[in-house]
């Protein structure tokens, strides 16, 4: 059984290769990938496209390492250092950045305000652009027990997305890491932590991360944060390593990269960094627009894990 740090190195790397492997496939139809490798380990999967080099993570990753970053420069939540950091990242034009988030990111509207004025315009708000970027704050709170993993989810969340939907996607993937660090299952942990979420919330999620639902029966394109944690949730669930898993989220199509790497970092927390394929960890590269030209590779990663799980 991987240890608890071997756990958390694996929640960050896992998210970050997963981004990157699903890049590529971005958008396109359910499928593509074992279409286009149909064997697991053959070799090659890292192969860029869609304006995407090979192993290279987007916004999921680039927003991850931000909050990382600030989490453990501050050892503490700060709001508006985190929001000040995605500021500077989204004004030096990242090569992909979601809608909602751009628009709340490069308006003047400050810190604790600018996503909530935002959705009382456009009354949407509840896409996975806040999920996407929790790997690094789950493993980083996961200490501090449930509710305050779980509410600091929520915060976090809101800093771009003003629809509680999204902040309560956020805090039950914060809670299942917390559980899959523990070294317990993060499928049968659902029921109680449904128990936590806001009651105006709970039943939609109940129904997407329940047993016997699968990807295919979503209503909502998996862009939106409830089909996208369900079907990283069925991913894991249904697959026996983080290979597979990651493999299965990325053949969903649709929003390839952000499933991914959802699925990757609750796999990576469930097999460790050892279940993760080394090839697919050599590519792995994160850009980090408006930083310096900072680059930062698998190791640093590593180091960030290390220092969020203290």
């Amino acid at each position: 059984m991987p240890r608890p740090q071997e756990r958390a190195v694996g929640t960050v790397l896992g998210s970050a290769v997963g981004d990157a492997l699903g890049a590529p496939f971005e958008f396109g139809p359910e499928g593509a990938f074992s279409a286009r490798f149909p064997a697991a380990g053959q070799g090659g999967e890292m192969c860029g496209g869609g304006g995407w080099d090979p192993g290279e993570a987007t916004d999921d990753t680039q927003m991850a390492v931000l909050v990382g970053e600030s989490l453990t420069d501050h050892d503490v939540l700060d709001l508006p250092d985190i929001f000040r950091r995605f500021r500077r990242w989204a004004a030096a034009d990242p090569k992909d950045i979601g809608l909602q988030t751009e628009a709340v990111l490069t308006g003047e509207d400050p810190w604790d305000l600018a996503a909530a004025l935002h959705f009382q315009v456009s009354q949407r708000a509840a896409g996975n652009g806040a999920l996407m970027r929790a790997a690094t704050s789950a493993v980083y709170f996961a200490r501090q027990g449930r509710d305050a993993t779980m509410e600091a989810g929520r915060r976090i969340a809101a800093l771009t997305h003003g629809d509680r939907a999204a902040w309560e996607g956020t805090a039950i993937f914060h809670e299942l890491i917390r559980v899959a660090l523990d070294g317990g299952d993060p499928v049968t942990a659902v029921p109680d932590v449904l128990e936590a979420v806001h009651p105006d919330h709970r039943a939609r999620y109940a129904v997407v991360l329940a047993d016997a639902w699968h990807p295919d029966e979503a209503t909502e394109f998996n862009g939106a944060v409830w089909p996208c944690l369900g079907s990283a949730l069925w991913a894991v669930r249904s697959t026996g390593s983080y290979e597979d898993a990651v493999r299965a989220a990325v053949d969903l199509g649709g929003d390839t990269d952000t499933v991914a790497a959802v699925t990757g970092r609750l796999a990576g927390a469930v097999y460790g960094v050892g279940g993760i394929p080394e090839p697919w960890v050599a590519a792995l590269h994160v850009p980090l627009p408006g930083f310096g030209g900072r680059v930062l590779r698998a190791a640093e990663l590593v180091g960030l894990a290390r220092r969020l799980a203290g």
